[in-house]
């Protein structure tokens, strides 16, 4: 439960932080189509940390279920390929680091589907 709580809180403030960053920092000095695409990453990032401490919190209630783990890890590679990848294409503008983003999208989904599965089968 610990290690997703903290997972969970330092992905939080990372996206609030490159939120931050994306909006003033980075505003002017990148066309507005990179500065969308790193809007969708803080997005997806923000979701997706919400989502670790969702599995914080049931990893605390249901004890011995491992999907959830997993599910917890596939989040947080969703974040780092999904996330990680729209900033850095925002960033430098090479396109072909788009093709990373969909890895990360998958990762996002699986965990979805496993934490869906649990609810159904253990709550």
């Amino acid at each position: 439960m610990k290690l997703f709580l903290i997972l969970g809180a330092i992905n939080a403030f990372l996206a609030v932080a490159l939120g931050a960053f994306g909006a003033h920092g980075l505003e002017g000095k990148i066309p507005e189509k990179y500065i969308k695409i790193w809007q969708t990453g803080v997005t997806y990032q923000m979701f997706h940390a919400g989502g670790l401490f969702v599995i914080a919190f049931l990893i605390d209630k249901l004890t011995n279920v491992g999907l959830l783990t997993t599910a917890g890890w596939l989040f947080l590679i969703g974040i780092i390929l999904f996330s990680g990848s729209l900033y850095v294409l925002s960033i430098t503008q090479i396109s072909v680091l788009g093709a990373i983003t969909p890895l990360g999208g998958l990762s996002f989904l699986a965990g979805w589907i496993l934490l869906g599965y649990v609810a159904v089968r253990y709550l």
